[in-house]
């Protein structure tokens, strides 16, 4: 039997309790919120707390789970030969506790944007996308299914609320 194979990561939506949200600069997504594949053995909790530190020397805490996505698309690698497998991303709202702005091996900026601005900072599709669930969030998790693309497009077959 062939299992399937999923990458399981975690995104944080920081806020700074002044209205503002944390985003990192990427090389090949641009501008974005912190987050990234789990490691083995670590939970999602564990994981999108370390990439928001290791993305941008923020400490934070995680506050909501508000979205579960899955990406069934199987795009190309930056490398433009390795398959991307299906993903399943759990975006949370987390709250800055501490810290220090600075970049990494990962990000060559980040900064502090008002919450209502986030989205003229945004490029990609599917991460513009997932921001306006966690603006739309009403208290309900969210579930959404999309494809992604080699060239980063977005077609959503499913979003509701969980």
């Amino acid at each position: 039997m062939n299992f399937p194979t999923h990458i399981v990561s975690a995104g944080g939506i920081v806020e700074d309790g002044q209205g503002n949200i944390l985003l990192v600069k990427t090389q090949h997504d641009g501008w974005v919120y912190p987050g990234g594949i789990t490691e083995v053995g670590e939970n999602l909790i564990d994981g999108v707390i370390r990439e928001i530190k290791e993305e941008s020397g923020i400490d934070a805490t995680v506050v909501q789970l508000i979205s579960i996505i899955s990406n069934t698309g199987i795009p190309k690698w930056h490398d433009g030969i390795t398959d991307v497998p299906t993903k399943v991303m759990f975006d949370f709202v987390c709250k800055c506790e501490g810290g220090t702005l600075t970049t990494s091996d990962e990000t060559s900026d980040c900064k502090w944007i008002p919450k209502e601005s986030v989205l003229d900072w945004i490029t990609l599709p599917s991460i513009r996308f997932r921001y306006q669930a966690y603006l739309d969030f009403s208290g309900s998790v969210n579930y959404i299914s999309y494809v992604t693309d080699e060239e980063s497009e977005l077609d959503v077959h499913l979003q509701r609320n969980v």
